[in-house]
């Protein structure tokens, strides 16, 4: 449904995104996933349409991103990172107006504002104005005016950034529900959106394809030792010195002042060694939680640790 190969974009001497390849399958939900200034946002609006690529080729729902932008603009719905609301039309009046740039057929309209209203969960809030609704609202007609023409593709860029909690929650939930109707992409640099929403996940970094496939994928893929994170009462050199002891413990490092990371061969479980070490060592064992997780993945690639 999404297919990119060998994606370039150069802003004179600034390389935003380099050779970029990936693949989404129709009806999934994938995270692209990077920190700030990785080419998130570039990819998207390249796939979008909003920005010519220097190199390479985009496919999205069969059509060619460069030379059918029109198709490709049918079937996609785009939320930006800035959402483009007019805060004196209501939000009913503003998704009306959304389907008739989009081009939706006039007889069509008033069911796709219900249809949109219905599914982002704004019956509440259809006849107030923009300005006077709340920042969650708002990210929620920003979904609505993606999804009003009944695109394939869904292209959200940092759908719950700016949000509190419960907004987040909320938005995340909204997004699940839309698994399979739609494939959807997703840009995002918080790590629990994508364990949480995403069935995959392309990981950028510095504008270069890091990893891309399901999260057990990855997992399996890049986590080639086993371990813990123990959080004890303090975690200093001298008690990290007393793990790197322990029998069959390839490495022990400090994650912060309270936490050591341990690690050993993929196979062997050392965790009742480092459970019972800290105990009688009355070291103040606090939590001890795995190692393995799109998390630890995460972090090796963008610190680059990873080998792969």
């Amino acid at each position: 449904m999404i297919e990119v190969q060998n994606l370039t974009k150069k802003y004179g001497e600034i390389v935003a995104v380099n050779d970029l390849t990936f693949q989404v399958e129709a009806g999934r939900i994938w995270g692209l996933l990077g920190p700030n200034g990785a080419g998130k946002t570039t990819t998207m609006r390249i796939l979008t349409g909003y920005l010519p690529a220097t190199s390479g080729r985009a496919k999205v729902a069969g059509h060619d991103v460069f030379n059918e932008p029109d198709a490709v603009k049918r079937a996609i719905g785009y939320l930006p990172e800035v959402v483009p609301l007019y805060q004196d039309m209501t939000v009913a009046a503003y998704l009306a107006f959304v389907a008739e740039i989009k081009q939706v057929a006039k007889a069509k309209r008033k069911g796709a504002v219900a249809r949109v209203i219905e599914s982002a969960g704004l019956k509440d809030v259809a006849r107030r104005l923009i300005k006077n609704i709340s920042r969650g609202f708002k990210q929620r007609v920003g979904i609505a005016q993606a999804m009003i023409n009944d695109p394939q593709v869904l292209i959200l860029d940092e759908p719950t950034i700016g949000l509190d909690p419960k907004q987040i929650m909320e938005i995340r939930e909204l997004i699940k529900g839309l698994r399979g109707d739609h494939t959807i992409l997703l840009s995002t640099h918080i790590l629990p959106e994508v364990t949480q929403v995403c069935d995959g996940v392309v990981i950028i970094n510095e504008g270069e394809l890091r990893a891309c496939g399901s999260l057990e994928e990855l997992t399996a893929s890049f986590e080639k030792t086993d371990g813990v994170v123990i959080k004890l009462r303090r975690a200093g050199a001298e008690e990290m010195a007393l793990f790197r002891d322990l029998p069959g413990l390839e490495k022990a490092t400090v994650e912060t002042k309270n936490e050591l990371r341990l690690e050993w061969d993929r196979g062997r479980d050392l965790r009742d060694d480092v459970a019972r070490l800290a105990v009688d060592k009355g070291l103040g064992l606090r939590e001890m939680r795995p190692l393995a997780g799109i998390e630890d993945l995460y972090l090796k690639i963008v610190s680059g640790r990873s080998e792969q």
